[in-house]
């Protein structure tokens, strides 16, 4: 089966994202920073959803600085594969971002996500405030209901985002040739498509 961690590394120092640096001068648009297994994946989900107009690959909920692919890989750096997602909350609300991340994924899938296992992969999501937060909550309670069983998703308020090194954005994109796009990232991306047509951006 393949793996996210299986893929061809370059040396590539990634590097701290501020939220002022990502937005610019967009001033209406907000961030949201979450993770749910290899992030290939979450970037190709978000990507295809209206309202949001970047997803950059990174690293969150970890104690080191500066973490590189090869170093979150090991499992030790305490991150896991996140991505922050910059969406018009005049299109899209934080709310159906939440509903977007639960849909596209196994949510009760602890450490991992399909082929994808370890603490590095495991279901993570950041809030920003305290409505936020209680916007995620009841969410996964409401969906621990329905399915019977424990959500795994973590929560956590949000610290920092370390952008992953420049070859792993829009890998999905850039590759699609590579195995894992085509035998993991693309079904993903068509399990959710078929989810929630309504959310998709025009010819994607």
């Amino acid at each position: 089966m393949w793996s996210c961690s299986g893929q061809p590394s370059q040396s590539s120092q990634p590097s701290q994202v501020a939220k002022d640096e990502i937005i610019k001068s967009m001033d209406s648009l907000e961030v949201a920073t979450l993770g749910a297994g290899c992030f290939w994946c979450v970037e190709a989900v978000y990507e295809s959803v209206k309202g949001v107009d970047e997803v950059i690959n990174g690293y969150s909920g970890g104690h080191t600085s500066n973490p590189t692919y090869e170093a979150s890989n090991t499992g030790r750096t305490g991150h896991a594969e996140a991505v922050e997602v910059i969406y018009d909350p005049q299109v899209i609300s934080f709310s159906t971002l939440v509903d977007v991340y639960f849909a596209s994924q196994n949510p009760t899938q602890v450490n991992g996500q399909g082929p994808d296992n370890g603490s590095q992969y495991r279901s993570i999501i950041f809030y920003q405030n305290d409505n936020q937060k209680q916007i995620i909550l009841k969410k996964k309670e409401a969906l621990s209901k329905i399915l019977n069983k424990e959500v795994a998703a973590e929560v956590y308020p949000f610290q920092k985002f370390w952008k992953a090194e420049d070859y792993h954005q829009n890998y999905e994109k850039l590759h699609p040739e590579n195995r894992y796009v085509q035998g993991v990232s693309v079904p993903r991306l068509n399990r959710f498509k078929a989810k929630m047509p309504e959310l998709l951006k025009e010819n994607h």
